[in-house]
């Protein structure tokens, strides 16, 4: 798949207000500061279109980047470090909870995963409660430029051994650098795949 235009649409923190659901979408989503922004602008081709920050916790909205006017990627705020309080913490948690188990037109999420590091439990919870609503998802190892593809390896393979022990098939796992570019042509001949089999949902046939 070749990016043409990639363009900021939304962002929002109602259900009620996002695009409606006539094109498939792809969320990116994972702790904070494990190279989120800087991801989705390698894949795009598009060095500012996802505003990065040294200030993790920073985006609090999910945002929409309609992709050669037939896809969207939505960007999600990430979790486990935010310096906000409680309340508001709490309150757009459940806000990205509700987009991504109501959301028609969401064909899958992909999570973040620092291959830098050995196996986070706030990460294994997530795709545990992605499995038990049964929400598509693979996995996105980023930085792997950052280490040695000794050390990437032996933190994937940690991180599957532990998503084994609930699940009996394994995501599709990517392994990424946002520098240097790897990981991009097969995520993105993954989402293009999972295109061609998108139906818009029947109560949204009629626009």
């Amino acid at each position: 798949m070749v990016i043409k235009t990639a363009t900021f649409v939304c962002s929002n923190t109602q259900i009620s207000a996002l695009p409606a659901p006539l094109m498939p979408e792809y969320a990116f989503i994972g702790r904070s500061n494990v190279g989120k922004s800087s991801l989705i602008n390698m894949l795009v081709n598009q060095h500012g279109l996802a505003k990065t920050s040294q200030r993790p916790g920073k985006t609090q909205l999910i945002n929409h980047f309609l992709i050669n006017e037939k896809w969207y990627i939505v960007d999600l705020p990430g979790y486990g470090y935010a310096k906000v309080s409680k309340t508001s913490r709490e309150k757009w948690e459940k806000f990205i909870r509700a987009y991504i188990t109501k959301r028609e037109s969401l064909q899958c999420i992909f999570v973040l995963i620092d291959s830098r590091l050995e196996p986070q439990q706030i990460d294994i919870e997530f795709c545990y409660w992605l499995g038990e609503k049964q929400i598509p998802f693979s996995l996105l190892f980023t930085k792997a430029d950052k280490q040695g593809m000794t050390t990437t390896q032996k933190n994937v393979a940690a991180f599957k051994k532990k998503l084994g022990e609930f699940f009996e098939e394994i995501p599709a796992t990517f392994i990424t650098s946002a520098e240097k570019g790897n990981g991009k042509d097969d995520v993105l001949q993954f989402i293009g795949e999972v295109n061609q089999d998108f139906v818009v949902p029947t109560e949204y046939k009629k626009f």
